[in-house]
């Protein structure tokens, strides 16, 4: 192999290993706490799958609480069961009396909490998926804001809470209650997860059907739509820069071969 040949090659190594490590870095400065509904339509029943990523270097995440809307209140809320996590649905007063499906109601669940024993807490560079099967879902056009808490074994809960066009700064508070903030979280901006209901399809109770105790399969977690966006743009990056090497490639191994002819 000539001394041409050997350095292209080498141009074209650093490149790929230069886009995989951009589109790694992509993923993970966009891991969020996202939730994915496997249905939107108004009246209907919908099974919520939350994303929850392990951002710590130093500790464990073993308990997640989502709260649910209290304005437009779920009045049915049923859980996946997960080996080792237990889940806790929390009922209490709402604010005020809401109107649902002509009924006036006063109490609904508030919040669940996923709570990990030793063996299953969610380890450095891993996720775990939690879901709810919930309804009715609230008239069209409604977006539902689902906040949650993701509490480390160190103590520290990192709260997703942030509305989606605020870019305040991440709070972190102690388990003691004092508020933290990390400065390397200083400038990043923790949504909270929603989603956005749509139009009554067909007989206007949804697509999906309420689960009895607990929902037959997970929905795939995904990231929200500004995450997947910047993700999708990195990795497509990585393919073209990939493809850009394999061109120089084949290109310095077309002259090598033309100049030892």
């Amino acid at each position: 192999m000539n001394t041409s040949l050997r350095r292209t090659l080498k141009t074209a190594a650093a490149a790929t290993l230069t886009a995989g490590f951009l589109a790694a870095g992509a993923a993970a400065a966009s891991a969020h706490v996202t939730v994915d509904p496997s249905a939107t339509a108004e009246g209907g029943f919908t099974k919520l799958t939350f994303s929850v990523p392990n951002e710590s270097e130093t500790a464990k995440t073993n308990r997640l609480e989502v709260k649910l809307p209290t304005d437009t209140p779920l009045t049915s809320v049923s859980v996946k069961p997960m080996d080792g996590w237990k889940a806790q649905i929390i009922t209490g007063t709402l604010p005020k009396p809401v109107e649902v499906n002509g009924a006036t109601v006063t109490k609904a669940p508030t919040s669940v909490v996923w709570t990990a024993d030793a063996a299953h807490q969610i380890g450095q560079n891993e996720f775990q998926t939690f879901t709810l099967s919930v309804g009715r879902l609230p008239a069209a056009g409604t977006t539902v804001t689902l906040p949650a808490a993701q509490g480390y074994t160190d103590g520290t809960t990192v709260n997703w809470a942030d509305a989606a066009a605020d870019h305040g700064h991440a709070s972190a508070t102690s388990s003691a209650g004092a508020s933290e903030t990390p400065a390397a979280e200083a400038k990043e901006s923790r949504p909270a997860p929603t989603f956005v209901t749509t139009a009554a399809e067909g007989d206007g109770h949804g697509s999906a059907a309420p689960a009895a105790t607990q929902a037959s399969a997970v929905a795939p977690a995904s990231s929200d739509s500004s995450s997947g966006g910047d993700t999708a743009g990195w990795v497509g990056l990585a393919a073209g820069l990939i493809g850009l090497a394999a061109g120089v490639t084949a290109l310095a191994r077309t002259r090598a071969s033309r100049g030892n002819s």
